[in-house]
């Protein structure tokens, strides 16, 4: 899949939308205001960096050395919480996927409880 594919697959989920808060190098998928999925250039590779708790981060960061990496323009207090990986076919398509669904649901799950209710409304 492109990144724009990617992109599309995000804005899929129930409340996403683009953003570009820095600039137009950069596609920004929020819910609510906030941040689950960021596509950019990396050393001239199209990357991605995904939210995640830092539990799955670190799994995916050791079953995946030197691919998925903690976010790297992340300050060092909040890298645990996010991870970089390049969209090079490097990883399989089923598990970039599964990254952006638990980015989402990490972030949805720390939203207001009457919000989380609506987001999963509009699932049905």
């Amino acid at each position: 899949m492109t990144t724009e594919d990617w992109i599309a697959y995000c804005l899929s989920k129930p409340g996403a939308y683009t953003d570009h808060p820095f600039g137009a190098g950069s596609t920004i998928l929020k819910v609510e205001k906030r941040i689950f999925a960021q596509f950019f250039q990396l050393h001239g590779q199209e990357s991605c960096t995904l939210n995640c708790d830092a539990v799955s981060g670190q799994f995916y960061r050791q079953a995946y050395p030197n691919i998925i990496v903690r976010g790297w323009h992340c300050p060092p207090v909040q890298q645990p919480y996010f991870n970089t990986f390049p969209l090079n076919g490097s990883l399989s398509e089923s598990i970039i996927a599964e990254m952006i669904d638990s980015s989402y649901r990490t972030v949805v799950a720390k939203l207001p409880k009457y919000v989380q209710k609506q987001l999963n409304h509009s699932e049905a």
